[in-house]
């Protein structure tokens, strides 16, 4: 009897030591941001060569969020470094316009509409749904960066891209930077249509 007792409590230590170690392994290993991305480019003449410096605008909705928009700039800095292009306000040939949206839902279980809440550096916004069934509903979040670059010397627009994330996760800037990269996959000329770009960054 003892001997029993002694093996079923080895076995439930192994059971868990089993969930321990796979827990731990998913919580160390890396996290996948996949993004709907839509691009469109337009060049006047030849697009931009490696080096081409460019400088940040913001629309005047994005002024009383200096902050906010100061950390999205620098994390699209970096993606833009990645294509090749040089922040250099000076030395100017594009300008680029960063815009991000966010809206945190509840999604009920039979599917019915709910909760939205919206907000981001260009606006916000506010909506109330009634759900059709008696389901808790649980925090769903969408996550909108929209890059729009104007050749300085005509005004004209000559790329736009857009990155769409929908998910469970609430940290933002946290996903965003796979965002960025994954707007700016195959810059200067993108392919067309919409992309579904998986981008892998560490939990």
């Amino acid at each position: 009897m003892r001997r029993s007792l002694l093996a079923i409590v080895f076995a439930v230590f192994a059971v868990f030591a089993v969930f321990a170690t796979l827990l731990l392994s998913a919580c160390s290993g890396m996290r996948v941001v996949g993004s709907d991305v839509s691009a469109f480019s337009s060049w006047s003449a030849a697009p931009p060569a490696p080096g081409t410096p460019y400088r940040f605008e913001r629309l005047p909705s994005q002024q009383s969020a200096n902050l906010q928009q100061d950390r999205i700039e620098a994390l699209a800095q970096s993606s833009m470094a990645k294509v090749g292009m040089q922040l250099d306000p000076e030395r100017a040939r594009f300008s680029v316009q960063v815009v991000l949206n966010r809206q945190a839902l509840l999604r009920y279980p039979d599917g019915g509409p709910g909760v939205f809440m919206g907000a981001g550096n260009a606006g916000a916004s506010f909506g109330v749904g009634i759900p059709m069934g008696m389901g808790m509903g649980m925090p769903y979040y969408t996550l909108e960066v929209t890059l729009l670059m104007r050749e300085l010397a005509t005004q004209k627009l000559v790329f736009e891209t857009r990155a769409l994330n929908d998910g469970p996760w609430s940290d933002s800037l946290a996903i965003l930077p796979a965002m960025l990269d994954a707007a700016l996959e195959g810059f200067p000329q993108p392919p067309a249509g919409t992309r579904r770009i998986h981008v892998e960054i560490p939990r």
